[in-house]
């Protein structure tokens, strides 16, 4: 299906406005019945955005949030929160909430080492990984050796069922 820009009338304003291609295929896709009645500035001012004729459309302005000020009900300091407090709820600031949130972040805080003591820990637990690896990389090294010798007799003895060893002794020797 082939869309093509359409100019449309804005039940708010009165101005036209361009109903673009991509636009309608958007409402064919979401199976949208109706064509838009309203301008984007006069969607934007109903959905109450606050956006500004004379800084053009794109821009808006910053939204407004409530900030109220009120006293934690944990730790007693002055704080703004953004939104109103009901009565019978208590507000907390926001060091008391994020303790709240997390119990376990108090304990956490309290058994924390300092970082010197972490670096400390941490270069330990890889000093005992590495004497760990040399240990078994050593035991791997006699085992090997101790089952050299054998492997050396089988070799010589299987040789030896094949008359090689016959023959190289038969040799002259220079």
């Amino acid at each position: 299906m082939q869309f093509v820009d359409r100019f449309l009338k804005c039940s708010d304003c009165g101005e036209e406005f361009v109903f673009t291609a991509g636009e309608q295929l958007f409402f064919h896709d979401k199976q949208f019945k109706n064509d838009p009645k309203r301008c984007k500035l006069c969607k934007a001012k109903r959905a109450g955005l606050g956006r500004s004729a004379s800084t053009g459309a794109a821009s808006a302005l910053p939204l407004s949030r409530t900030e109220t000020r009120t006293e934690c009900s944990a730790c007693g300091i002055e704080t703004t929160v953004p939104f109103k407090p009901t009565q019978g709820r208590p507000v907390l600031c926001r060091s008391c909430f994020q303790l709240k949130r997390v119990p376990s972040a108090v304990a956490a805080v309290a058994t924390m080492d300092s970082p010197s003591q972490q670096v400390a820990n941490a270069s330990a637990a890889m000093d005992k990984a590495f004497a760990a690896t040399a240990q078994s990389a050593s035991t791997t090294s006699r085992e090997m050796i101790s089952a050299a010798p054998a492997a050396v007799t089988s070799d010589v003895e299987s040789a030896a069922s094949a008359g090689m060893i016959a023959a190289a002794a038969e040799a002259p020797q220079a």
